[in-house]
């Protein structure tokens, strides 16, 4: 297992993160758990919104909690009756948090999530009520989930400005079949050093071929999870495998959701997967994206000489080819 930091931090996450909501007994989370950290594994997360899903894992990690990277998520409702249990206010990520750490029995998270953006609550409430838990000790660092690119960059510059715990992490749906987030959430991403957890990486198990039987697929998602079998077959993996690899070619973390040990493993090979740039382009062509305005109309810009110049730019860091 190879690991990366998160975010502009020095806290070191495996190259593939494991998902626990849809772990709801003691002795499966174990099993599922015991493989994923035999191989060097650290990174398990869950929700606020998982109850059940908590309580297994903190069932579960006992004495080796501290081996963990553990992170949960706020926001999603608590009490569908009390308009102040769901939201990214104070009072919501004060309690929701509480409740999650008895849960996982545990007096600290690793990695707090926003669930969701919350578009009723100032941002700067949100901002300085996580930073309080930071300094509080509850909770090491802090993330976001399902957010817009503005909303994430207009808080890591008031965290930046007012010193207060800036945004290390950004969850967002992101597989072959769903490519949405290349638009804006990706390059923002990059730009302010955040490190991007794609969830449903598998399109919901359209890509690894399991779905259940009963489910069909579109022409368009049947030709995409076609070339991911193709290469599979080509490279001797598992679609699973390919379909994971190529998620973190784009320099995404994929969190997966095992259900089984056997899913673990499965979904563990993908790391010894490197896909050839040729497979990368195969794979990406079999689904055709396009970023639309402004992303395509600067890059056409940039490739003419009308807008800079005819002068070729390196930037730091990279090569000049």
């Amino acid at each position: 297992m190879r690991y990366r930091l998160f975010g502009r931090t020095g806290l070191r996450v495996s190259e593939m993160l494991l998902g626990t909501m849809t772990l709801r007994s003691v002795e499966d989370a174990r099993r599922v758990i015991d493989v994923y950290a035999d191989a060097g594994g650290n990174f398990l997360d869950t929700a606020s919104a998982y109850g059940e899903s908590e309580e297994v894992l903190g069932a579960v990690l006992g004495e080796r909690r501290d081996r963990f990277v553990v992170a949960t998520k706020y926001t999603l409702s608590r009490d569908a009756g009390d308009p102040n249990a769901g939201g990214n206010h104070r009072k919501n990520l004060v309690l929701s948090l509480e409740q999650s750490l008895r849960r996982l029995r545990t007096d600290y998270v690793d990695v707090l999530w926003v669930h969701l953006w919350d578009r009723h609550t100032p941002v700067e409430e949100t901002m300085r009520a996580l930073d309080d838990v930071v300094r509080a000790g509850k909770v090491l660092y802090v993330g976001v989930s399902d957010a817009p690119a503005w909303f994430v960059a207009r808080a890591n510059t008031l965290a930046e400005w007012r010193d207060w715990t800036p945004f290390s992490g950004l969850q967002v749906p992101y597989n072959l079949l769903q490519r949405d987030v290349e638009r804006e959430l990706l390059p923002m991403a990059s730009g302010l050093g955040l490190t991007v957890a794609a969830w449903a990486p598998l399109a919901a198990g359209k890509l690894s071929g399991g779905t259940s039987r009963f489910d069909r697929l579109t022409g368009r998602e049947e030709a995409v999870a076609s070339e991911v079998r193709a290469v599979a077959r080509e490279l001797g993996a598992t679609p699973a495998q390919v379909a994971l690899a190529w998620v973190r070619a784009s320099g995404v973390l994929p969190l997966v959701g095992a259900r089984t040990p056997e899913q673990v493993v499965d979904c563990l090979g993908s790391g010894g997967v490197v896909l050839p740039p040729e497979a990368v382009a195969r794979l990406s062509a079999a689904a055709p994206f396009e970023r639309g305005f402004p992303a395509d109309f600067i890059a056409e810009c940039e490739a003419s000489p009308f807008a800079f110049g005819s002068g070729q730019v390196i930037r730091p860091g990279s090569s000049a080819g």
